[in-house]
């Protein structure tokens, strides 16, 4: 697998043009711009933050739409949408949030969506008094957490933590044959165990931390998610991704038996690291 270094403790920046396609890799960036959105996920990509930053504009609203689109091909049950430091003094954008929020709403996935910022502010005011079906609107960042995490369900979420030893691979792929036991889902044991034996190699061989493995239940499919403390992203070049077709029954191709297997996976930057993920269906 190819990896690329990237300075840590910087926010994710997603720029228009940026192809919509599996992998879905949301990397780190070494600079700050006057506007843009900043993208980060907890360890199992249950609740994703995406904060929109600077004045508005068109060309910030594509930023944010590019991002969403990402976010929407992942694992995630809930977006905290982090308006508290949009520069918008006469609500300007509402129509743009009230199209993203339904978009969330009404996906083949449904996903919770909550806006943060203050009250005091002329966009807030006009998405909490809109007619109509209106979204959540908290003051805060913490709040949205809070409410998040009280109507969050675990009953379709299993997740363990694994020291960086070999014989933690077995442990993930025993989640994954736990997950589809639970779930009644046998016919997708071989692809994800699979897919759960590359990522949490990987994270074994290069990452050398502890890791997190997520298994979720996503309508007919499975979201699996590793977790670990570096901040190095993968990258694969497009011909390691094109080249000859993996062999399903052996381990070690890397992510491109993750690519041929999964029906999408990528990458986002976390508080203190990264998680790769994938769709199994």
């Amino acid at each position: 697998m190819a990896i690329e270094d990237r300075p840590k403790n910087y926010s994710s920046t997603v720029r228009p043009g940026l192809p919509l396609e599996s992998p879905y890799l949301l990397t780190a960036v070494t600079e700050r711009l006057d506007a843009g959105v900043a993208v980060t996920g907890d360890p199992g990509l249950a609740v994703i933050e995406v904060a929109a930053f600077g004045r508005w504009s068109p060309q910030l609203g594509e930023q944010v739409s590019a991002a969403l689109r990402m976010c929407l091909a992942g694992p995630s049950a809930s977006i905290i949408v982090d308006l508290t430091g949009l520069e918008d003094p006469t609500g300007a954008s509402l129509s743009f949030w009230l199209a993203l929020w339904r978009q969330a709403r009404f996906g083949a996935e449904a996903v919770h969506l909550a806006f943060c910022l203050p009250a005091t502010t002329a966009l807030s005011r006009r998405l909490r008094n809109h007619q109509g079906p209106q979204p959540r609107v908290l003051d805060t960042v913490a709040a949205a957490r809070m409410a998040i995490a009280d109507r969050m369900s675990r009953a379709d979420r299993l997740q363990t933590r694994l020291d960086p030893q070999p014989v933690s691979i077995r442990a993930a792929r025993n989640l994954v044959m736990q997950a589809c036991h639970a779930w009644h889902l046998p016919g997708l044991l071989e692809d994800t165990w699979l897919v759960v034996s590359e990522l949490a190699a990987n994270a074994v061989e290069h990452a050398c931390t502890d890791f997190i493995v997520t298994v979720a239940r996503g309508g007919t499919g499975l979201h699996v998610a590793i977790h670990d403390c570096v901040s190095r992203f993968p990258r694969p070049s497009g011909s390691e991704l094109a080249g000859p077709q993996a062999s399903l029954g052996e381990r070690g191709r890397g992510l491109r038996l993750v690519h041929t297997v999964a029906a999408a996976w990528g990458a986002m930057p976390t508080r203190n690291g990264k998680v790769v993920w994938a769709t199994v269906m």
